[in-house]
């Protein structure tokens, strides 16, 4: 069973009259996922991709009945779009824009407290239920049903680390991409605790960077509560500089803070397993699960 998304998925699209909304859209109606309509200001009553378009998100929940949106709007407008999509109580916002500027997401970190919305992203590679659901910009070449949970941060990995799961026979119950941009929704701390409740997901891997406290956040969790099933975890960036940006923008160790060494620490000690590289991580669920 898959968790955030599923069969009764119904996902509209924020921008998908755009290059990049068309094409995203039209991957996820092919994989299968059921997309209802999509929203762009203007071009209410028009239709795209053979789907109905709307000027609101509140009119396309109202005539679709739709509880997923996927953000494919511009940064300096995805904030608003964000926005417009909590006022409407979408269940699950998963928001593919990355570098939206941090006040715009101060603003929406606010909103979201005491809603009725779940953010996933932003800068989020999506979610993946293979065979069942995909939103956002994930691959699905080697994706597989299955039970391992895959949470992270980075795409580049998360593709990885499918392909591996898949390739051991272990396939994936469901791939989520948090977001690379230092302020996001769903962090993971919250995945973590949907995986340890889902009854098909057996491990759970978390694919972690240098920057923010994520992981140790992570790690915390783990520490107190007490992991109910195995948990490989993998941080990259060991010989990253310090101070310097890599790669994307929540990727960056300052005044000896975020740094891959300390991440991984944090996780051993809560008793997370630790791969050095993203060769070993199909070998560690297997020896978790005694495969």
């Amino acid at each position: 069973m898959a968790i955030l998304v599923g069969a009764d998925t119904r996902l509209i699209v924020q921008g998908m009259t755009g290059r990049a909304g068309t094409s995203y859209s039209d991957l996820a109606i092919n994989y299968g996922t059921n997309v209802v309509g999509g929203v762009r200001p203007g071009k209410g009553g028009g239709r795209h991709l053979r789907l109905p378009l709307f000027d609101t998100v509140s009119d396309a929940v109202k005539e679709t009945d739709a509880n997923a949106s996927m953000v494919m709007v511009p940064a300096h407008r995805a904030a608003d779009a964000i926005l417009e999509a909590i006022a409407a109580e979408v269940p699950l916002i998963v928001c593919v824009t990355e570098r939206i500027p941090v006040l715009d997401m101060v603003r929406v970190k606010e909103a979201l407290e005491g809603s009725n919305s779940r953010l996933v992203g932003a800068n989020s590679q999506g979610v993946l239920a293979p065979g069942v659901c995909k939103i956002g910009v994930m691959s699905t070449a080697d994706a597989s049903p299955g039970s391992i949970g895959i949470v992270s941060r980075s795409a580049s990995l998360t593709s990885e680390v499918v392909a591996q799961t898949t390739h051991a026979g272990l396939g994936q119950s469901t791939t989520i991409g948090i977001g690379g941009d230092p302020i996001h929704g769903t962090g993971f701390v919250d995945c973590l605790k949907l995986f340890m409740e889902d009854d098909e997901t057996e491990a759970v891997v978390l694919v972690g960077e240098i920057g923010g406290a994520e992981e140790e956040q992570a790690a915390a969790y783990l520490a107190e509560t007490g992991a109910t099933k195995p948990v490989v975890a993998l941080v990259v960036g060991r010989h990253a500089t310090a101070a310097r940006r890599m790669g994307h923008a929540g990727t960056l160790s300052v005044f000896g803070t975020g740094t891959a060494e300390g991440k991984i620490a944090a996780l051993k000690a809560s008793g997370a397993l630790i791969a050095e590289n993203v060769e070993e991580v199909s070998g560690l669920l297997k020896q978790a699960l005694g495969r």
